[in-house]
């Protein structure tokens, strides 16, 4: 055993469940790439100003929950805790948006870093996958993200995922939604950090979790009795378009999300079996963002859903995603002669589309089946001396125990045949 672990609050991905993480973040990218969203990756590292313009000074995760470092040369850099600043600024950084083509429709995974304290399904590195749609003010574009996250759990299985819905405003009317919010929260019982919130962003306030804080906000005035007329018929509109598209939605007046970029369209995915911390991603629109780190008016829209987070809810409902079988054939050699037909015979396997493997180690029989049976192979492929010399191999199903001698050339026809007519195996949901 190594005298080194992993992190506290971080966590390795290993077979089998890296498997079903593996199948996860390909279902919730699938639906983007078909429609017409480009794959964007940007380093694991940004300017620490990127985030605290982007995602807000006053907000928990630039002022709590950043991983920063500096550099030899004196720069401050910090681990990125959200993906869509980075993206946005790797677009600006290479002129997409002067294309003529917009809205530039990217898509991305990876890693994201907070300084958060380590719980059931909230860890100090965890994987998502994002979209964003940027340079076009739509509501066609914020319903469509909304149904392809929809469509996503959807194909993976699940089905009590609730999506919230609000509208945030914009510059014209949120201003004076923001006087009456914080007039509302000078006459509260708040802690100093708590006040200090309220003089930057008020709407933070409205995002805090605490019972004792939450309690006081009851009678809060709501930003949706504030909304301009603009803002309150693109909202209308992107209700229409969720409606059109069979899409159920709840109105949540008090979502605002965590981070301070947000305009008009919000929304969150939540599941109910995750207690407490349900949410499992969400998003919204974003339409001063780029003039925040630099860029010209682009207005935007996207969202981010946990790979993580998705994987707990589909526990919670006892729902394991369609993995692909590890292995279909396992391979058994008896012996040197054995050992050197069948490694080609693996390897044509291979090139030709089936998952298979080799008994490594001169492995015995007995033994060699039974990581056969560990290995999830259907088949197994089991040659010696004898039957080298007789110009055949013996094809034995795992499941039936039949067994049959068949030249080695037409092992890997018959074993996709078999598979195409095959009925797929069932798979357990991991356990935790």
């Amino acid at each position: 055993m190594s005298t080194f672990k992993a992190p506290k609050g971080t966590y390795d991905l290993l077979p089998p469940d890296s498997e079903e993480f593996l199948a996860v973040r390909e279902a919730l990218s699938a639906p983007l790439r078909r429609a017409g969203y480009g794959y964007v990756e940007t380093p694991g590292f940004e300017d620490v100003e990127l985030f605290a313009r982007g995602v807000g000074e006053s907000t928990d995760i630039v002022t709590k929950e950043m991983y920063t470092l500096t550099t030899k040369g004196g720069s401050r850099l910090a681990l990125r805790p959200e993906g869509t600043a980075s993206v946005l600024r790797a677009a600006l950084e290479a002129n997409l948006h002067r294309a003529g083509n917009l809205p530039v429709k990217l898509w991305y995974s990876g890693s994201y870093y907070r300084y958060e304290r380590p719980q059931k399904g909230r860890y100090r590195h965890f994987s998502q996958i994002g979209a964003e749609a940027i340079g076009a003010e739509d509501p066609a574009l914020d319903a469509e993200l909304i149904v392809l996250a929809v469509d996503a759990h959807r194909a993976l299985g699940l089905r009590e995922v609730r999506l919230l819905l609000n509208s945030l405003g914009d510059r014209t009317c949120r201003p004076v939604y923001r006087e009456r919010l914080q007039e509302f929260l000078r006459g509260l019982d708040l802690d100093e950090e708590t006040r200090r919130r309220a003089e930057i962003n008020p709407l933070r306030v409205l995002d805090d979790k605490r019972p004792a804080v939450r309690a006081q906000l009851a009678d809060a005035p709501l930003l949706r009795d504030h909304l301009c007329e603009p803002c309150r018929g693109y909202h209308a509109r992107v209700r229409d378009l969720l409606d059109a598209a069979g899409v159920a939605y709840e109105d949540d007046p008090a979502l605002v999300r965590g981070l301070d970029y947000y305009t008009r369209t919000t929304f969150e995915f939540v599941h109910d079996g995750l207690g407490a911390q349900a949410a499992i991603g969400g998003g919204g629109r974003y339409d001063g963002l780029s003039e925040m780190i630099g860029g010209p008016a682009l207005p935007s829209v996207g969202w981010a859903l946990g790979v993580d987070r998705t994987v707990l809810a589909l526990r919670a409902e006892e729902v394991a995603p369609a993995v692909p079988a590890a292995t279909d054939v396992y391979a058994v050699p008896l012996g040197e002669q054995a050992s050197a037909a069948l490694f080609g015979l693996v390897t044509e396997l291979r090139r030709s589309g089936v998952a298979a493997d080799l008994a490594y180690g001169g492995k015995g029989l007995k033994n060699a089946m039974k990581s056969a049976g560990r290995s999830g192979a259907r088949w197994a492929v089991i040659a010696g001396e004898r039957d080298l010399a007789e110009g055949v191999v013996q094809l034995k199903d795992l499941t039936t125990g039949k067994q049959e001698a068949m030249d080695p050339r037409e092992v890997g026809a018959e074993v996709l045949k078999r598979l195409e007519t095959a009925v797929p195996m069932s798979s357990t949901v991991p356990e935790r």
